[in-house]
């Protein structure tokens, strides 16, 4: 097994030398028998899968000087950051050309690295179950074209258990090789923020796991190379596993509380955001607002969890519950926005909406995991007409996803009510009074996030409901 602990030999040598002491030491436990690299940087990391999670990776490590191959079964991606274009808009243009990298789709070249990292997509289907169908595939590809003594590291979003029950067998299937003895896995849990340049790869702690102490060490160690907020050794990889999943189940809960509380609160027509005001100023309240959850992570991992935890017999009724709420809140958004309407004597089937930010988290353009979709399905089943204008997302892939018209240019003229959904810093600068001027008479707003003053929505004229 490379290791990256050394600064003596070449990458050549090093690959020799893996493969005597296989010759000579049949049967040996060769996750035990490190034959040193040539230094730090000197091994080939591939990262398998371009995305938000991917792409940072392969670019942390090309700026710390190791070679680097990204590859992706994405034409259109590879071609673009071929190109030198950012296809995640969190980087830059100039940083996934910065260091020894290269984009393919050629899945031959997977072989020549030493460490491959896998970060594809891991969904759940229309049943809330785990897709596990990228990873598998990945895997089936890394195993069909990698060299004995290679390590690879999962980071995609898995239910405890599965690197060892769904990606060894993949590996071990497509390449003919042995688990522990002639390649190597390990596990470290991706926490990409997208959007968040105070949490980026370098700033966030990493955790990481392997099959065995050496393996551990040796990950650990290459991790360390990139990560300037440290590394945390896992006891296990399932450990390492459910951690992901843990952290975002419990933002989930936390959301859903105030959620359920703030619409609980509506009922008795008492200020749910003036409540978490109030009881914040405890020192030991959390701050969590009400809002619409979206994204990759929180809407997600918890049904992992729970796909997993009732294989083994137990059913996590609190963690199920909070997804029951958190998805209930774009019907209730829809609902606030009914209700202003009729409050302002609007006619449904004759009014227009207009909805601000359909991204799912500010000052991003990642749309494929916005809950905004469905507040529009439910207005929509109202006759009413909806358009919408984000400064981030492209206005192709919305027009397709929502079924709305997009605005190019911003536009209130006409319009008898405002959805403003993603609090985008660029909607931070409207004046709610020339805003209201351009909508039609006794307009509405809806702040999902209460991002704006509601003492200043009243006084420009505006019928102010929010979350």
């Amino acid at each position: 097994m490379t290791t990256i602990l050394s600064d003596t030999e070449t990458r050549v040598d090093d690959r020799e030398s893996d493969q005597n002491e296989r010759q000579s030491s049949p049967g040996g436990d060769t996750a035990l028998e490190h034959s040193s690299a040539q230094s730090t940087h000197a091994a080939t990391i591939c990262v398998v899968g371009l995305g938000y999670v991917g792409l940072p990776l392969a670019v942390g490590f090309a700026r710390s000087n190791y070679r680097v191959i990204g590859y992706d079964v994405d034409d259109v991606t590879v071609g673009r950051l071929q190109e030198g274009i950012d296809t995640t808009g969190d980087l830059s243009d100039d940083a996934i050309q910065d260091g020894d990298i290269s984009y393919t789709t050629d899945a031959s070249e997977i072989g020549a690295a030493d460490y491959v990292i896998i970060a594809v997509p891991t969904p759940i289907d229309d049943d809330d179950r785990p897709d596990l169908g990228y990873v598998e595939s990945a895997a089936s590809t890394v195993g069909s074209t990698m060299d004995p003594g290679t390590t690879v590291v999962l980071e995609s979003t898995v239910y405890p258990g599965t690197t060892r029950e769904t990606v060894v067998p993949a590996l071990e299937d497509a390449s003919g090789l042995t688990a522990g003895t002639d390649f190597f896995v390990g596990y470290s849990p991706e926490r990409a923020t997208p959007g968040d340049a105070d949490h980026g790869l370098e700033d966030v702690v990493k955790v990481v796991s392997a099959q065995t102490e050496a393996v551990l060490e040796d990950v650990a160690t290459l991790y360390e190379s990139i990560v300037d907020a440290g590394v945390h050794r896992a006891p296990s990889i399932e450990v390492a596993e459910a951690c992901k999943v843990v952290e975002n189940a419990q933002r989930d809960l936390n959301i859903a509380f105030v959620n359920e509380l703030t619409m609980a609160l509506d009922t008795m027509d008492i200020d749910g955001r003036a409540v978490l005001d109030a009881a914040g100023t405890k020192w030991n309240f959390h701050d969590y607002r009400p809002g619409l959850v979206g994204g990759h992570c929180i809407p997600v991992d918890p049904y992992f969890f729970a796909y997993r935890s009732a294989q083994e017999g137990f059913d996590p009724e609190l963690m199920q519950t909070g997804r029951r709420v958190n998805e209930s809140v774009p019907d209730h958004v829809a609902e606030l926005t009914i209700k202003a309407l009729n409050q302002c004597h609007k006619t449904l089937r004759e009014s227009r909406v207009l909805v601000l930010g359909l991204a799912y988290k500010p000052d991003v353009g990642d749309i494929r995991s916005s809950k905004i979709g469905t507040v529009i399905d439910e207005l929509q089943e109202y006759d009413i007409d909806v358009e919408g204008f984000d400064p981030f997302a492209d206005d192709e892939a919305a027009r397709e996803s929502f079924g709305i018209e997009i605005q190019d240019r911003l536009s209130f003229e006409g319009f008898d009510a405002v959805v403003l959904a993603t609090p985008h810093e660029e909607f931070d600068h409207l004046d709610l009074e020339e805003v209201a001027d351009e909508l039609a008479d006794e307009p509405a707003l809806i702040d999902v996030t209460g991002a704006v003053d509601d003492g200043v929505a009243a006084d420009a004229g505006l019928t102010y409901r929010r979350l």
